[in-house]
């Protein structure tokens, strides 16, 4: 099974999102392939509802690891379910770098998110300094080590994304034996904290129609996590399509 996760990240008015979003539905995605669709909260429902009874799930872009309470400008994992919300994207880099979100943070919201039968996709990278300086390894293997070491949760529904920080948005991208490399070691890695279990590790760093079946037939990488090329349907489908 392969999965393509579409993050679209903070992009799109309510009115674009619900025309992409009928557009992205309209055609049915192949057996074995997962589609994932993540856009802001605000549209949470309005894609949900083009997204309802079609092959493409919903998914939201983070989440709280609070139930409820008083944590002004929050959202639940309950209150995502109760929109349909079947995938949340943890740890993503740009969360980790600009508003701080630590590894202890990232696992918390992962065990929230197994607790509430969601699937997390919990992100892992290394930034540009780290990889010259030969550390990529180092960092990620930190990083998987830190949700997944002694997790109190059955972990059989994680996803785990790798996306080298250097090439998000940048127009760089891991070459296919780079991301393969680096894959197959967070396979190795995920040996060790749950023996027997096969995580799925998917890529995202500039993933692109022109790209993607290159990635994709790499043995370690099951799927994509995708930016800016899952914000046109006829890039997205591509990408579900895994060809050009």
């Amino acid at each position: 099974m392969k999965i393509i996760a579409g993050n679209w990240k903070m992009n799109t008015g309510i009115e674009e999102a619900g025309k992409l979003a009928q557009a992205i539905a309209e055609k049915p995605v192949k057996d074995g392939v997962r589609a994932v669709v993540c856009p802001p909260f605000t549209h949470l429902q309005t894609v949900g509802a083009q997204l309802k009874d079609t092959d493409y799930a919903l998914g939201a872009q983070n989440m709280s690891p609070y139930d409820d309470g008083a944590y002004t400008g929050e959202i639940s994992a309950k209150m995502l379910k109760e929109l349909g919300v079947a995938y949340v994207i943890l740890g993503h880099s740009e969360r980790r770098e600009i508003m701080g979100e630590t590894d202890a943070l990232v696992r918390e919201k992962m065990e929230k998110a197994l607790k509430e039968d969601l699937v997390p996709i919990v992100c892992v990278g290394e930034n540009l300094e780290q990889r010259e300086a030969g550390k990529e390894k180092d960092v990620v293997g930190k990083q998987v080590a830190a949700v997944l070491e002694n997790a109190a949760a059955d972990l059989s529904s994680v996803v785990i994304a790798y996306e080298p920080i250097w090439a998000i948005g940048t127009g760089k991208t891991a070459s296919a034996e780079q991301a393969e490399e680096m894959c197959a070691f967070i396979y190795e890695q995920v040996e060790k904290f749950v023996p027997g279990k096969t995580l799925p590790v998917l890529y995202g760093g500039s993933v692109k129609p022109e790209n993607v079946e290159e990635l994709l037939a790499q043995p370690h990488i099951d799927g994509a996590l995708v930016g800016g090329a899952s914000l046109k349907a006829d890039s997205y489908h591509k990408l579900v399509e895994g060809r050009a």
